[in-house]
């Protein structure tokens, strides 16, 4: 299975966190599931750092950069086809990384790994 993982999944999982369902926790930790990180997370990541939203301890891209192939990880880039194709997107959500994130599960066939319901409403596979 390809799952891309969301943001508070990511961080959930790098940290042990107890939020992280247990069914989430074992397909991540499956060695047969392919595990994306969008560069939309890593941006996320980032920008919460910046508002003091989140803390990490050191940098983003320096925990990032360790921590993502420690654990297996792949990061998604973000392509043209990807950033466009949000415009076409309905409103059932505003926000960017999200929706893009959506964008990515819809074109490259992913399932996303998130505690958030709204990903719902764009018909894409969710799994928590």
């Amino acid at each position: 299975m390809n799952l891309l993982l969301d943001s508070h999944s990511l961080l959930w999982f790098l940290r042990n966190d107890s939020r992280l369902s247990k069914t989430a926790l074992a397909l991540i930790t499956d060695p047969a599931n392919h595990k994306l990180v969008s560069i939309a997370s890593c941006w996320e990541i980032a920008v919460k750092i910046r508002v003091g939203k989140l803390t990490l301890g050191e940098p983003s891209g320096t925990y990032l950069a360790r921590e993502i192939p420690k654990n297996n990880l792949d990061l998604l880039p973000i392509s043209l086809d990807h950033a466009t194709a949000v415009e076409s997107l309905p409103l059932h959500h505003r926000d960017p990384f999200d929706r893009l994130l959506v964008v990515q599960a819809i074109s490259d066939g992913l399932t996303i790994v998130s505690a958030d319901a709204v990903f719902d409403a764009y018909g894409i596979q969710r799994i928590w």
